[in-house]
């Protein structure tokens, strides 16, 4: 049976995360949403390798649930190192987010990257060794482990980031890229933009929330049909057995058009090479995004591999329906009586009719049917700061 599952996101020990991102909020929010697979996070952390010990037990080959409460989230063991070094003359910022099998895998993992990296310092630990030694290290521990580059596009730390980034796989990995088999979109980009660059036509592509709250579980995600075990899912993500990603409208995403925040500067592509990168306002260099990454190396339009459906969360669909902000009482109430009535967040959002919406909530029902028709309008981000998408319902 298919599943949802989200394999990227963060603790408590974090940089920037809520501290109340504990396992048993993890499980509780997975199952509200309707992702059966829930990345742990931050694995080599200390304090919360401790807790996973002690919190979870294995429930299939390589998959985990809590000991003390009955859920039907499985965790699959996840962290994200940030890696900044020095290569072919320019300093390189990379994030990895890292699957593994086991808790052994990952206890050998953290003893060796504790030997030379204070592994305590933050739960996205920042690493001074290069993507290829690293991934080297820990492929040589353990083969099963997944090393998978993280938002791929995103200016200031990503394989192919505008700031910090390398041109293609080859450059960032060398010897050990063919020990890589997936790339993660990020919320700034989406599998159609990924296509256009030929070299990434061979990966496995991957959308994960990277949630900072437990409220942000699947924000993004992936949809499989595969065993609910390690190996069955890393064997599904090798191959491309993706049955689709959920995305962000990628104009939603944080970088998608170039910018300068500092002077609410918002510009496409072909206006950044008109200007010669310089913002308008002050003339300091733009922040280029992820659109203009693309367009830089981009060699045609090619076919991208696994299926996608574009998804608003549903907190920001209410927001709109009943015409407030998205922290609004109004917008909780609602948001908790539609899935105590109709089920989780992804089943409202993807596959119950929309007959069947329209009999609970008419006006959600008109909302779900705009996003799902991609009737949207489209406000890019840049720079740090969130587009917005607007649902078109008239037009439904």
């Amino acid at each position: 049976m298919a599943f949802f599952a989200d394999f990227h996101i963060h603790s408590r020990y974090s940089r920037g995360t809520s501290s109340a991102l504990e396992l048993p909020d993890l499980a509780r929010w997975a199952e509200i949403k309707g992702v059966r697979v829930v990345g742990t996070g931050d694995f080599t952390h200390p304090s919360w390798f401790r807790n996973l010990k002690a919190s979870l037990r294995e429930s299939a080959s390589g998959l985990f649930e809590l000991k003390k409460e009955r859920s039907p989230t499985l965790f699959i063991l996840s962290a994200e190192l940030s890696l900044i070094f020095k290569q072919n003359g320019k300093v390189r910022k990379v994030h990895l987010l890292l699957l593994a099998p086991s808790l052994d895998a990952v206890n050998k993992i953290n003893t060796s990257l504790g030997r030379r990296f204070n592994l305590g310092s933050d739960g996205r630990p920042i690493l001074g060794a290069s993507a290829r030694d690293i991934c080297a290290e820990i492929l040589g521990m353990d083969d099963r482990v997944l090393v998978i580059p993280a938002h791929i596009w995103t200016p200031w730390f990503s394989l192919l980031g505008s700031r910090s980034g390398f041109d293609s796989m080859e450059e960032c990995f060398e010897d050990c890229t063919p020990f890589i088999h997936a790339v993660e979109t990020g919320l700034s980009a989406d599998p159609p933009m990924l296509a256009r660059v030929s070299f990434l036509n061979r990966y496995t592509v991957l959308s994960n929330s990277d949630a900072h709250s437990a409220q942000n579980i699947g924000r993004e995600a992936n949809e499989l049909n595969c065993p609910l075990t390690y190996g069955g899912i890393a064997r599904a993500i090798r191959r491309g057995e993706i049955l689709r990603t959920i995305e962000f409208f990628p104009e939603e995403g944080k970088y998608h058009h170039d910018g300068h925040r500092a002077c609410g500067v918002s510009l496409p592509p072909a206006e950044t090479r008109r200007l010669g990168g310089k913002c308008p306002v002050c003339g300091k260099p733009l922040t280029l995004g992820v659109l203009y990454r693309v367009e830089e190396l981009a060699d045609g339009v090619g076919e991208f591999r696994t299926p996608f459906s574009y998804q608003v969360p549903l907190r920001q669909i209410l927001a709109q329906v009943l015409r407030c902000g998205e922290g609004a009482k109004k917008v909780e109430r609602s948001y908790f009586t539609l899935i105590e009535r109709l089920g989780p967040e992804f089943a409202i959002l993807q596959s119950i009719p929309i007959g069947s919406l329209a009999a609970a909530d008419e006006p959600l029902a008109k909302a779900v049917q705009a996003m799902r028709q991609n009737h949207v309008r489209r406000q890019a981000g840049y720079d740090g700061v969130y587009g917005r998408i607007v649902l078109e319902m008239e037009r439904t």
